[in-house]
């Protein structure tokens, strides 16, 4: 008898160890995936010969905290030394407050061109309309189903973009992208700004270099070496476009990024750190 209860105390200790050491590696782990990285990438879309636009795209904020002053997001941008900086949507929250957005907005208007397109957290906020003004008045280029050409370092880029479509009829969004794919010019650098990834068979439809999109927050919990999030949202589970370049069927790029978001899910992120992208469109 004394025998076998060691042997099952033992075997419980072991239990209970390799328990709490998985708990210690998930805590870890989740804790590793808070940190903010920069995914940096070239890509190969202009003729030409010595041509290059950086483009930092920045998705899905949800006004969330980096730091006192926004410092920690501030410097991972200064640092990036963008050429453009496209704001994919979600930049503020319908729940938290909007001064880490605005902190971060105000400060890259005043150094960057930049450009901005809503999701569908700033319509559910039912103050979009208000949020559009406030980025208008500081500087930054609202997307509406337009488009903004400009010269970057001697190569010429449309900056298109669109409305996310959380209160727009299908027809509605579908004519924004087109409006703003008809200002565009073939022999230009040609970008679209939408907050949403999924409708790839739309994007098919016209000849963008790149779409830039977000949204997903990589599936939340992303799945490792496989590409694939647990759930994104207008996709479901096993979510196919939530993080990283995707060729669409016409040959169009499409960069979806993680996003931002932190204290503003319900769930942590896991394998799946929030992040800022670079372009080195070339």
């Amino acid at each position: 008898m004394d025998g076998r209860n060691k042997k099952k105390k033992r075997k419980n200790r072991i239990e209970t160890i390799v328990f709490f050491s998985v708990l210690f590696v998930l805590a870890v782990w989740t804790l590793l995936s808070f940190i903010p990285l920069k995914d940096e990438k070239s890509l190969d879309l202009i003729d030409g010969e010595g041509k290059n636009v950086r483009v930092l795209l920045i998705t899905d904020l949800h006004s969330c905290y980096y730091g006192k002053d926004q410092k920690t997001l501030i410097r991972m941008i200064d640092k990036a030394k963008p050429d453009i900086v496209m704001l994919g949507g979600d930049f503020f929250d319908d729940k938290l407050d909007d001064k880490n957005a605005k902190i971060v907005a105000e400060y890259i208007a005043e150094r960057y061109p930049c450009f901005y397109v809503t999701g569908n957290h700033e319509y559910w906020s039912e103050r979009v309309t208000e949020m559009k003004s406030y980025m208008k008045d500081i500087g930054i280029n609202v997307l509406e189903g337009s488009c903004v050409t400009i010269d970057v370092n001697g190569c010429p880029v449309d900056v298109c973009g669109v409305d996310d479509p959380t209160r727009l009829k299908n027809s509605e969004w579908r004519a924004q992208l087109k409006n703003a794919y008809s200002k565009t010019d073939d022999s230009h650098l040609k970008l679209l700004l939408s907050h949403r990834p999924e409708p790839v068979d739309e994007y098919a439809k016209f000849d963008f270099d790149l779409i830039m999109a977000g949204h997903a927050h990589a599936g939340q919990f992303r799945i490792p070496f496989l590409n694939r999030g647990m759930y994104a949202p207008n996709q479901g589970f096993m979510a196919r476009y939530v993080d990283g370049t995707y060729e669409l069927s016409n040959g169009s790029l499409m960069e979806v990024s993680r996003g931002l978001a932190r204290e503003s899910t319900p769930l942590p992120r896991f394998f799946n750190n929030p992040e800022i992208v670079v372009l080195n469109i070339h």
